[in-house]
């Protein structure tokens, strides 16, 4: 048998084993088990904050077990492919996919094993607003934007334009979408901050090198069935004429509407859809999560973080660097993390980066 298929298994195995010594399976078969039949009480809903915990935890359970049995039938269909190999050459094809699947599963499962939050299993809603850089700033909300979306999409999760209106020079003025899938929260968390590029500016004759900074905002949707109480009062609702993608219907109509909440100064707008109702109907959704995440913040302090128009975005607050001049690099400085491969970055390769922030345990 070649030593490099020997060297392979070997290393499956040791990790195999290491998530095996870690993993409590049984343990979580039986608090499913309890969860589910404390959902099967007639008055499982007569709280409603406590039956979304409930019912989040059920999810994240039986992702959890499903996870780890995959990872158990296919290591076993690799053990057996690997001691194969030494009667017969024609299983090397199969051992060499097998290592390949196991070796996904188990990147999977690392990252599965840290998504047990409050909101991890929650979708979310993603802010993204220019900071210190001018002109340059509008055009890396784009780019951060279109980065975001392909991580998603890669994730087969459902993206939503919620408001991307263009900026006059370049790029967007700001932007905000929705993403809908399991543990969408519990990804895209690891992108809540502000994210430094430095590049050679595509707008300055002199093609000078120029910093520049946005910030992204993540906040988890909080379902319909919790409570929050919300006076009217307290609300400023706005229509107007939508902007950017969207169609004719869509542009031609006073469609679009911005909330805001008066007390707090949180401003939510959507203008995805033809239709006012809708709109309006999103863009309290994405408030009332706002203010839910606010709440439970229990900080009023804590409303930078949520809002990016009152974020410091500038220099010293960031995430993430990406350098495109005078050397490519993006790195990220919570974790040590790092890659030259700026280009697979900002195309939405991030899933380096969202595994090591979850397993350092920054959240």
């Amino acid at each position: 048998m070649k030593k490099e298929y020997f060297d392979k298994f070997e290393k499956l195995k040791n990790r195999y084993e290491e998530i095996g010594k870690s993993n409590q399976l049984s343990l979580n078969q039986a608090e499913l088990k309890n969860l589910e039949e404390q959902s099967y009480s007639p008055n499982f809903w007569s709280d409603n904050a406590k039956a979304q915990a409930v019912t989040s935890k059920i999810s994240y359970l039986k992702n959890y077990i499903r996870s780890f049995e995959e990872i158990q039938a296919a290591f076993a269909n690799l053990k057996a492919a690997y001691e194969f190999l030494d009667e017969d050459a024609s299983f090397e094809n199969d051992f060499e996919t097998l290592c390949i699947k196991c070796d996904e599963l188990i990147e999977d499962f690392s990252v599965f094993a840290y998504l047990s939050g409050e909101f991890d299993n929650c979708d979310c809603v993603i802010s993204i607003n220019p900071g210190a850089g001018g002109n340059e700033a509008n055009d890396w909300v784009e780019m951060l934007l279109k980065m975001l979306i392909n991580y998603a999409k890669s994730k087969d999760f459902k993206v939503t334009i919620n408001n991307a209106p263009a900026a006059q020079v370049i790029g967007l003025e700001h932007a905000t979408f929705t993403v809908e899938g399991p543990f969408a929260y519990g990804l895209f968390k690891s992108e809540d901050g502000v994210h430094r590029l430095v590049r050679i500016s595509p707008t300055d004759e002199k093609k000078r090198r120029h910093t520049t900074f946005a910030a992204v905002n993540v906040v988890p949707i909080i379902k319909d069935d919790v409570e929050l109480d919300i006076d009217q009062k307290d609300l400023k609702i706005d229509v107007f004429r939508s902007s950017g993608p969207g169609g004719q219907g869509v542009n031609t109509t006073d469609s679009a509407v911005r909330i805001t909440h008066i007390p707090t100064g949180i401003v939510s707008t959507c203008q995805d859809s033809r239709s006012q109702i809708q709109n309006r109907q999103h863009a309290m959704e994405i408030l009332k999560s706002r203010l839910y995440n606010l709440m439970k913040r229990n900080q009023a302090q804590k409303l930078s973080d949520l809002m990016g128009e009152k974020l410091n975005i500038e220099w010293g607050s960031q995430i993430r660097n990406y350098v495109l001049y005078p050397y490519t690099l993006v790195k990220d400085p919570r974790t040590g993390i790092e890659t030259s491969n700026v280009d697979a970055v900002l195309a939405g390769q991030i899933d380096e980066f969202v595994r090591a922030f979850l397993i350092s345990g920054e959240q």
